[in-house]
């Protein structure tokens, strides 16, 4: 592998300016994360992207917020804008658990140390900058700013917030993945337009104080109406979903004291060669010097592994990757992908495994509307829920492609599939049966060939019911899909495992729900290891239920569990089998007049 000098990374130092020879920037780039040159983390894709456009581009990684702000000043005024992102999570759900408890780690900072970004890092981060240098444009990005782009619930506070334009005070929010917006940007900089000039980009947001009048709009409830009645804050988030998932989108317009917050559509989906000249960015796929001999543990992870395609149609209601990346798939060319693979395999560190070859979803690879003017009359924020859609193309034989020419390549020995696989579209029967024969080929090559001991799948629920709120296919389908497993591991004389993910607390979720699926797991021979409470996070429908305890798509009334021992209450059940849980199990279950369920989980 090539051997890097300090300057084959963005400068993070006055020190690295020097060395490249530089006085001043065009932009400075702030990161909550630690600074991994890599395509995987969006500071860094951003830097690479600007660099491209032949601006001179420093990074700031995990600045100090607390004492002189020196780390705000240390690269100076940049010529064009400052650029903020708090990293690759939203720092609240990187900091706090589903009960608000503080973690210990972090997993994008050295040595997976907490405490390296605050609270709310977009926020602080703009109020420090724009007191520093109130004249300097600045632009927001990345999924903490993204998903906060209109009013939303935030669970952390237990409050109704304004969009975050509005606590920031920036003069430009990029949504979704930034490479597009981010050069249309620097374009019209550069050709001289002021930063007031490119609120009319794609894919930007931003706080005009004159009522807007675009000729395709949408006005939405003001923040204060939302704020004021659930009601029509349920109403409203069901038109921005539907909105925020056409293929031609229309403007988001939203009152806010006295001002309106703008929501540009979006740019259209982005080529597979406008993905792959991304992947082929100079990056070093490594984490800058400064780090050396700490580890950072979100590196390690996906060190050797290799992203194959962005978006998501799954549209779960828990979910924030639809909203963010976007529900339609955009997929990197095989040749791309086995350039990247030859890459990573010289690395000192390589041994010649790979431990992912996916995307949001493992499966999705270039999978599309077969009809796209089908498509674009489309507003379903899922393909596949509550069934897949009849124009869906649900072929998996490219992807199989895929993972036999990188299994062919002399310098790997085994290529692992880690990110998640829907198994609702392994198992869709399609109307032309070379595309069957295919899936049914992939499934058998996935599970005998491509299992590190282990395969995770997200079932996330056994109740019907509450399968249905979360936009997750029936548990039945888990059954098959289980029964295929089994039958594949037993012919190839493997002793793999398969690991479902659950999730308690989700609203619609009664603890009764929860019962019964301890005792379905419990007959399917699990013991649950990949659980989750609940979390609401802005911006999916989970949360809009949770906070308002209103269906937005039939207005109806839903359960949700609110409080810690409403929580705890759901949460024992994954842990049926632990001793210590037994007694507090059988007393609630006899309080729900369902001791049935008590002989099923303890009775030998």
């Amino acid at each position: 592998m090539q051997d890097y000098k300090l300057t084959d990374f963005l400068p993070t130092t006055k020190k690295e300016l020097e060395l490249r020879g530089w006085d001043s920037v065009d932009v400075v780039l702030f990161s909550g994360d630690a600074y991994i040159d890599h395509p995987s983390f969006g500071a860094a894709v951003i830097g690479r992207v600007l660099e491209q456009e032949g601006l001179r581009v420093a990074i700031v990684p995990q600045p100090d917020w607390r004492g002189d702000h020196r780390d705000f000043t240390k690269m100076g005024r940049p010529r064009l804008f400052f650029a903020i992102s708090a990293g690759c999570m939203d720092s609240m759900v990187n900091h706090y658990t589903a009960n608000r408890r503080l973690r210990s780690n972090d997993a994008y900072s050295p040595d997976g140390k907490a405490g390296m970004r605050p609270d709310r890092t977009t926020v602080v981060y703009s109020q420090i900058l724009k007191k520093l240098y109130p004249d300097v444009p600045l632009v927001i990005g990345g999924i903490e700013a993204s998903l906060r782009r209109f009013s939303h619930y935030d669970y952390w506070s237990d409050s109704y917030h304004k969009s975050i334009l509005a606590d920031t005070k920036a003069d430009l929010l990029v949504y979704g993945m930034g490479e597009q917006p981010i050069r249309a940007l620097v374009r019209a900089l550069q050709a001289g337009q002021s930063i007031k000039d490119c609120q009319a980009i794609p894919q930007m947001a931003y706080v005009t104080k004159e009522k807007p009048s675009y000729e395709h709009q949408v006005m939405l409830q003001s923040h204060a109406a939302c704020a004021k009645d659930k009601r029509i804050s349920a109403e409203t988030f069901r038109v921005i979903e539907e909105e925020s998932n056409k293929l031609n989108q229309t403007h988001l317009v939203q009152p806010v004291d006295g001002a309106f917050v703008v929501v540009n559509p979006p740019f259209a989906p982005m080529t597979t060669a406008d993905l792959d000249a991304v992947h082929d960015l100079p990056f070093t796929r490594l984490p800058h010097p400064k780090y050396k001999g700490k580890t950072i543990p979100a590196f390690d992870m996906i060190q050797f592994s290799v992203n194959t395609h962005r978006g998501c149609f799954g549209g779960c209601a828990f979910c924030t990757i639809s909203m963010h990346q976007g529900k339609f798939i955009v997929s990197r060319s095989e040749e791309s992908v086995l350039r990247e693979v030859r890459k990573l395999s010289e690395s000192p560190n390589y041994k010649g495994y790979f431990s992912d070859l996916g995307g949001p979803s493992a499966n999705m690879y270039r999978m599309a509307g077969r009809n796209l003017d089908l498509c674009a009359k489309c507003k379903r924020p899922s393909c596949i829920s509550p069934a897949v859609c009849r124009n869906l193309e649900t072929d998996h034989r490219p992807l199989l492609d895929l993972y036999r020419k990188v299994d062919a390549l002399p310098y790997v020995k085994k290529s692992f599939i880690g990110s998640g696989v829907r198994y609702d579209l392994l198992l869709h029967r399609s109307d032309n049966e070379a595309v069957n024969k295919g899936n049914k080929d992939y499934t058998y090559e996935l599970i005998a060939h491509h299992v590190s001991g282990r395969l995770k799948v997200a079932p996330e629920h056994t109740s019907e019911a509450v399968l249905k709120v979360m936009r997750k296919p029936s548990f039945a389908l888990f059954k098959e899909f289980k029964r295929t497993f089994d039958r594949i591991n037993e012919s190839e004389s493997l002793k793999q495992q398969l690991i479902p993910y659950f999730i308690s607390s989700h609203p619609g979720c009664e603890p009764q729900d929860m019962a019964e699926l301890a005792v379905e797991t419990k007959q399917l021979n699990f013991q649950l290891e990949q659980v989750q409470d609940f979390t609401p996070t802005p911006m999916t429908l989970a949360t809009e239920m949770y906070y308002t305890g209103l269906n937005p798509y039939t207005m109806k009334p839903i359960y949700v569990a609110r409080t810690q021992p409403e929580k705890l209450a759901q949460r024992q059940f994954f842990f049926w089998y632990k001793p210590d849980a037994r007694n507090q199990i059988k007393r609630d279950l006899q309080k729900m007049n369902r001791l049935d369920l008590a002989d099923k989980l303890f009775k030998k």
